[in-house]
């Protein structure tokens, strides 16, 4: 018996240890082979793809899609748009270099067009109506350039009208100079004509009827674009300058999106407001003219001497007008007379979309943007950026597409259209995914004109993520220049002192709606990236390259005398997709509060040298301001340390989830719906447009400055009401870094 449970007890205990053994090894095995998604989850940006991504890029594949982008004209809604549309879906459902997913978003929008039946005219009439004088309808185009889809030079959204009536000089169209010039000339029932610059192009006809002016003619000063060149063998196609008949077209509005349907997507069966609540557009009749004809226009004017600051490139006096010509001119008591046939009509615009899915997080979005419409070929403005654009989605679709990459996030391409009529595509898109948009997007990046010229890198951002930039201008080779990177290059031609970095590249705010990335900012309050390549500001005075929104903006002009070699958008290509990669692809979102808090101090600093004596006069304190942002210093200090001391690659995937969070929606904190009620679409606290012109929190700089004009009660308590929007807004945002309650 005693041998029976000797036995027992023997095999028991074998039995145990043949288990725990097998338990043991079992376990060791099981833990060695965790789930794949284990290491996706801490999956960090690759160097070594980013190498592979710099190399795959090619400048004549580049310049390959700006050929085939710029053979016909291919304004908003046109048959050449159409074939635009068509190519981009066609590169992005490609078999082999195509995206997981290419698809066409379709909005009905309210657009204007000048009447070929009837061309707009301008011209100079004699008191019997003889004309004296017509001004060049077209511009002057070599046989390749004249297609018969060339649009007339025209200011969309103008009223049609037929003003007549004395000629004046009114410089840039600007409040002041209408004010300077009502001083000296009786304006009811001028025609004004001014200079692009100063003003917005809507502004210089709506700052202009308070003052009984019926009609405005604009130009384009030589002395503005051409570094004062005016001949003929020293412009396009001998030089880069605008020649004499070259006509500036653009929309006219002062507000961005679709006019019909504010803060609504344009759909089909969306409400759309009465034309007669539009708001932002020209009130009396305007029209754009090449400055050979301006020159016949300007130099007859009789009156007074304008200021030295109005004085152009003629070689004339420019007079503010008597109002009328001179009594010495062939023009001697005539008119100038608009016909202007302009029309309006809802069309349907389009689109195109693209997306690369997230392995990891495919719920966050890095969405890369171009528009794709332009006024005539555009090949600059803005093929240069959709040759940039296709050509990363070639090696990047490729490289999906072979299985060797799979960003963490998901990147969503934008084509963007009906952008020349005020960025209409991007900001239907923002309207009608408000919701999604707003709660995933880590980031927009932005590049239009890819290339204005081939000097040097232009960039603007959100303080926080001008170190992504530099990251990537540094491993991407200046074009010309090997041994010197884009960086390197970069802060030779524009660098600030930063207390926390030393001299950096100067990058510029996202202030303003140049760009589509306006709604992305303004409305959403998305983080965003302006990209482009540009000239050198000590060799030129042009304030844009001066083939600009006109007939000869080529792909002739682009290759010869912008960026001939195409290495200028290969390095815009490189360095913005890199930029692209590593918001994508990061463990943790390369985006930094600490640089945001410098751009804060800035701020207040400007605010309180010019502000605060003047404030305190009125019993209002900067002192809620002062705390805010020493408030958000705390917190972005606490953030940023949180980050660099954390092993974030070993922690729960939840908290890196987290920290992200808080980075992505840090500029969503700084929205207030309320801020600029007079303000279409702006929303963001720190980078609304501003017309005071000064360094600080635009908000609070306009207030200032109409407060001080007035000096009345109420608009000090404007000022006061702002401080209090700004403070609140900034010490929400700081709380947003800390830990969670």
């Amino acid at each position: 018996m005693i041998k029976q449970v000797l036995i027992g007890v023997l095999c028991a205990a074998a039995v145990l240890t043949v288990g725990i053994l097998i338990g043991h090894f079992g376990i060791t095995k099981s833990s060695n082979s965790a789930p794949s998604w284990v290491q996706d989850v801490v999956k960090d940006v690759d160097e070594s793809f980013i190498k592979t991504f710099l190399s795959a890029v090619d400048n004549i594949q580049i310049e390959k899609n700006l050929w085939e982008l710029t053979k016909v004209p291919h304004m908003a809604t046109t048959r050449g748009d159409e074939q635009t549309v068509q190519i981009m879906l066609k590169r992005w459902q490609d078999p082999e270099t195509g995206l997981d997913q290419a698809w066409r978003e379709e909005y009905m929008v309210y657009l204007s067009f000048p009447d070929p039946k009837n061309p707009n005219k301008v011209t100079v009439v004699s008191p019997s109506d003889t004309v004296l004088h017509t001004v060049r309808e077209k511009e002057k185009l070599s046989a390749d350039q004249n297609d018969t889809e060339v649009v007339q030079p025209y200011a969309a959204y103008s009223p049609a009208g037929h003003p007549k009536g004395k000629l004046v000089y009114a410089n840039q169209g600007k409040p002041s100079d209408y004010k300077l010039l009502n001083q000296t000339v009786d304006l009811r029932g001028t025609i004004a004509i001014t200079r692009y610059g100063g003003a917005g192009r809507a502004d210089k006809a709506i700052n202009a009827a308070p003052y009984g002016v019926i009609g405005v003619l604009v130009y384009t000063d030589p002395l503005d674009i051409n570094d004062g060149r005016m001949s003929e063998t020293d412009t396009y196609p001998h030089s880069w300058y605008m020649p004499p008949s070259g006509v500036e077209r653009g929309s006219f509005t002062s507000q961005f999106g679709d006019l019909r349907t504010p803060y609504l997507a344009a759909k089909e069966e969306t409400y759309r407001i009465p034309v007669e609540n539009i708001t932002g557009i020209p009130p009396i009749p305007i029209q754009p003219i090449g400055f050979e004809d301006a020159y016949k226009l300007i130099c007859e004017l009789g009156g007074e001497a304008a200021p030295a600051a109005w004085q152009g490139a003629f070689n004339c006096t420019y007079n503010f007008g008597g109002p009328g010509f001179k009594q010495t001119s062939v023009f001697n008591n005539s008119d100038v007379k608009l016909d202007i046939f302009n029309y309006e009509k809802l069309k349907n615009s389009s689109n195109v979309m693209g997306v690369i899915r997230g392995s990891v997080e495919p719920d966050r979005y890095v969405i890369y943007g171009n528009h794709r419409d332009s006024w005539v070929y555009g090949a600059i403005d803005p093929s240069s950026g959709t040759s940039v654009m296709l050509e990363l989605t070639r090696v990047l679709g490729m490289m999906v597409k072979q299985g060797k990459w799979r960003p963490r996030r998901s990147i969503i391409f934008g084509s963007w259209g009906a952008e020349e009529f005020g960025l209409i595509g991007s900001t239907e898109y923002t309207e009608q995914y408000y919701t999604k948009l707003s709660e995933r997007t880590v980031a927009y990046i932005n590049v239009d004109i890819a290339v204005f010229a081939n000097a040097t890198l232009r960039a603007s951002g959100m303080p926080s993520v001008q170190n992504v930039i530099f990251t990537a201008a540094k491993q991407v080779s200046a074009p010309g220049l090997d041994s010197k990177s884009v960086y390197d290059n970069w802060i030779q031609y524009s660098n600030r002192t930063s207390p926390a970095h030393g001299i950096i590249p100067g990058v510029g705010s996202m202030t303003g709606a140049g760009s589509d990335y306006a709604a992305f900012v303004h409305y959403l309050g998305i983080t965003s990236i302006d990209i482009s390549y540009t000239y050198d500001r000590s060799k030129t005075n042009a304030r844009i390259y001066p083939a600009y929104h006109t007939a000869y903006d080529s792909f002739d002009y682009a290759s010869k005398f912008i960026d001939p070699g195409f290495f200028s958008h290969q390095a815009v290509a490189r360095t913005a997709g890199n930029i692209l990669i590593r918001l994508a692809d990061s463990l943790v979102l390369p985006i930094n509060c600490s640089d945001y808090a410098e751009s804060l101090e800035d701020y207040l600093k400007t605010a309180v040298d010019l502000y605060q004596h003047q404030l305190q006069a009125k019993h209002i304190s900067m002192e809620p301001l002062k705390r805010a942002v020493a408030s958000f210093r705390s917190a972005a200090a606490h953030l940023d340390q949180v980050i660099r001391t954390t092993d974030l690659a070993n922690e729960i995937p939840l908290k890196v989830r987290g920290i992200n969070d808080q980075l992505m929606l840090l500029d969503r904190a700084f929205l207030d719906p309320l801020a600029f009620q007079d303000k279409y679409g702006y929303r963001h606290v720190l980078w609304a447009s501003s017309s005071a012109g000064k360094p600080t929190f635009p908000g609070l700089a306009d207030a200032y400055a109409n407060a001080q004009s007035s000096d009345q009660a109420s608009d000090w308590d404007k000022v006061h009401d702002h401080l209090s929007v700004l403070s609140q807004a900034i010490e929400g945002a700081a709380h947003t870094l800390v830990d969670v309650i």
